[in-house]
């Protein structure tokens, strides 16, 4: 066949290839539009069960009821996750040496001391290097319950004449800081996750607190959006009692019943507790000891080497995929209030920014606990963020002696 014949041939059999091609696709187009008209004229159903499907679909993604460790979204469950990769250990530490130091002299008198100690658990931004103590006390422990819920040194003496006690401790910090790029932590165990979506005696997990949660999130879906919307709305609506005395009651429910979002630490960080838990989101707070000075702001951390008012509750809470974040937005109303700044002013905002998923450390953790019950003492606590000290069963400013007996110093090594 000449060249120019098997062209014509070619292009000949391409022509009729492109012809047959176009039908198909004006046939697959056509049945395409019949199909669609025929869709149109289907009449929604009305049942009572789509009715019901499309009311929860509009109801809040969690609660309580419903947590979001039952249901987590999407790309966060455990079976999704990427293999958990070992975090990066912090570069810069500081090393703390807090001392307690109690001294008593009530004779014929029978005394106890419970004194929180800094958490044990290793984490990447504290670690506990020793406890050292010295005294005369009749009996000494270190009593721990699992999973950082309690740690404490309990003393006693039969005769409280010249009662000593020295505790020496020594710690290391790192600044916590939050990667949202890092979705491959290590699930946190179940029943830890249920125990801090659990109400206590004084944080609720219903009612008026999953009432002024949903209130707050409306309709954000995503779990971490939501937990910002929550800590921006305390930022903005939570006032820092400078009258109130040490981290505060610590009583959510009053605070809900009353409508006035105010008090210390123990109060605007538990309140952030109530509206996560009530929204099926676990948080806890964290009671600890602040310990140095703060390069945010100078309200922010000690003045002086003497730390015995400087107990001080922080927060955090869970997400799947990310393990516990870190909050503290008490630290927001409390730089609002103690440094003036209005709500328009820009450093009050950087620190806004900042707050959600950092810890700045010259604080140290002891514990999360609530509702403690301490070892030989009677009733339980809220929470226990004090040293306290009983004579014959009464706290020591119940029992007659006037001023405190014990006070806490913190020296940086």
């Amino acid at each position: 066949m000449k060249r120019r014949d098997f062209l014509a041939t070619a292009a000949l059999f391409s022509l009729f290839a492109g012809e047959a091609q176009a039908d198909t696709k004006k046939k697959k187009t056509s049945s395409k539009r019949k199909s669609t008209t025929k869709a149109k004229r289907k009449k929604p159903s009305t049942s009572p069960r789509t009715s019901a499907a499309r009311a929860s679909s509009a109801a809040a993604v969690h609660s309580a009821d419903s947590p979001l460790i039952d249901s987590p979204p999407e790309g966060t469950s455990t079976s999704r996750l990427p293999p958990v990769r070992a975090q990066e250990l912090p570069n810069d530490w500081l090393s703390y040496q807090i001392t307690t130091t109690l001294r008593l002299n009530a004779p014929g008198k029978h005394a106890r001391l419970w004194l929180p100690l800094p958490s044990s658990v290793e984490t990447l931004y504290q670690r506990v290097s020793s406890h050292a103590w010295q005294g005369n006390p009749h009996t000494a422990a270190i009593q721990r319950e699992p999973d950082g819920q309690l740690e404490i040194l309990h003393c006693e003496w039969p005769d409280a004449s010249n009662v000593s006690l020295q505790l020496v401790t020594r710690v290391n910090t790192a600044d916590r800081h939050f990667d949202i790029t890092r979705r491959t932590v290590a699930p946190e165990r179940d029943d830890i996750l249920r125990t801090n979506l659990r109400a206590s005696r004084l944080i609720p997990n219903d009612g008026l607190a999953r009432d002024l949660g949903e209130r707050i999130v409306g309709r954000i879906r995503d779990p971490l959006a939501q937990v910002k919307a929550i800590y921006d709305w305390i930022c903005e609506n939570a006032i820092y009692d400078l009258n109130a005395q040490g981290c505060g009651t610590g009583d959510i429910n009053y605070q809900l019943s009353s409508g006035r979002y105010a008090g210390r630490s123990a109060d605007i960080n538990g309140l952030f507790v109530s509206i996560c838990r009530a929204i099926g989101i676990p948080a806890r707070c964290v009671f600890g000891l602040r310990t140095g000075s703060s390069r945010l702001f100078q309200s922010l951390g000690l003045r002086s080497e003497d730390a015995s008012q400087g107990q001080h509750v922080r927060a955090e809470f869970y997400l799947p995929g990310y393990g516990w974040i870190a909050v503290n937005p008490s630290d927001v109303c409390r730089a609002a209030a103690y440094e003036k700044l209005g709500s328009n002013d820009s450093r009050l905002s950087s620190l806004k920014r900042v707050l959600f998923g950092v810890w700045e450390m010259n604080w140290v953790a002891f514990h999360n606990g609530t509702d403690v019950q301490l070892p030989g003492r009677g009733s339980r606590m809220p929470f226990f963020i004090h040293p306290e000290v009983q004579l014959d069963g009464q706290k020591v400013a119940e029992s007659g002696i006037t001023g405190r007996v014990w006070s806490i110093s913190v020296r940086r090594i």
